[in-house]
């Protein structure tokens, strides 16, 4: 698969400046391209790289577009122009419609015709697979549950009983939907599990990475609105809430009940406690514990910068004593304040 410059104006929109006929057959780095491919420019501190690169063309800003004499293509989001280019030289696997042998599917189950059973999937009672959908080797789609259009479920999901996923979804291997959440009540000394009746709702466009798992809710729904996007091994507890277009980084904890407005970003190993709102258009920094609501958008952070270690070892020492030396400023404040009194007396 292979486009000329000027097929690729054509489809994404932008600009060709110098030899529109320039053909490229997939997209590169700067530093490995080779001349049948394109590479991009999205921030202008990698200009240097431009005259040392083997790359065909070049998708570059308008601020950068006479940075070099090659082929390119002129966009107003270089990045975004890329990511679209990227995905018209490598689309989505298409389904080869059809059962493998060695899948087990109930026979109240309904299955599109153009959907792919992989091997060993499983399949069970009164779940629903849409039109173009694939569902690979090993996994499991639970009792009732529904599988939207065109969605992507790689090797060895499971989607538990009575989970809803609307189209387009990927939901990378090892990904857990519907799982129990952390329900327990204390009884006499002993713990008395909560049922879990709940379901995972997940909406339109969303894609959850590889060990994910998103809990089912306690009583409501645990809800993921479309649009979202979760990296690899984060945890989403029961009765959680993420708002549309939200984006989580790796390894990140989110407590339950806790409710994610829209268009959010949330950095890799961030902890969200449980019971609390986040407004819309939230970022949150790596490795930020957020133990409060946050009711206005803006960026939070809470992470200490790493250090030399017997430099934090001294910091250290003194954090613990925060609490006394903020007693010691006030009395010391208070004093000053009556000597400067006294002083006008």
């Amino acid at each position: 698969m292979s486009y000329t410059l000027a097929e690729i104006v054509e489809r994404l929109g932008g600009e060709v400046l110098g030899d529109a006929c320039t053909r490229v057959s997939q997209i590169a780095t700067l530093s490995s391209a080779q001349p049948h491919q394109i590479s991009f420019l999205a921030n202008l501190k990698y200009r240097s790289q431009l005259a040392g690169s083997a790359a065909g063309a070049f998708i570059m800003g308008r601020d950068a577009a006479q940075a070099s004499s090659k082929p390119r293509i002129i966009a107003d989001n270089p990045y975004t122009y890329f990511a679209r280019v990227s995905a018209l030289f490598n689309p989505p696997y298409a389904a080869v419609p059809g059962v493998h042998s060695s899948a087990v599917v109930h026979p109240e189950a309904c299955i599109a015709d153009d959907a792919s059973i992989g091997a060993n999937a499983v399949v069970e009672q009164g779940a629903r697979i849409g039109a173009g959908s694939i569902v690979g080797a090993g996994c499991v789609v639970g009792r009732d549950s529904i599988i939207g259009s065109a969605c992507l479920l790689y090797a060895n999901v499971s989607v538990y009983h009575g989970s809803v996923i609307g189209d387009r979804v990927i939901l990378h291997s090892g990904c857990v939907i519907g799982s129990d959440g952390f329900g327990l009540a204390p009884d006499d000394g002993r713990w008395l599990k909560i049922p879990q009746i709940g379901r995972v709702v997940i909406g339109n466009d969303v894609e959850i990475g590889a060990n994910t798992t998103v809990d089912r809710g306690a009583l409501d729904d645990t809800v993921i609105e479309e649009g979202a996007k979760l990296d690899n091994q984060i945890q989403i507890a029961h009765n959680v809430r993420i708002g549309a277009h939200t984006a989580i980084a790796a390894c990140t904890g989110i407590a339950g009940s806790a409710k994610i407005g829209a268009h959010c970003t949330i950095g890799g190993a961030a902890m969200i406690f449980g019971h609390i709102e986040i407004a819309d258009r939230v970022n949150i920094s790596t490795n930020t514990l957020i133990t409060k609501s946050l009711t206005q958008a803006g960026t939070y952070t809470s992470a200490l910068p790493f250090s030399e270690h017997s430099e934090w070892l001294k910091n250290a020492v003194q954090m613990r004593h925060l609490d006394s030396m903020a007693k010691r400023i006030r009395a010391l404040e208070k004093k000053l304040v009556e000597l400067e009194k006294n002083q006008h007396e």
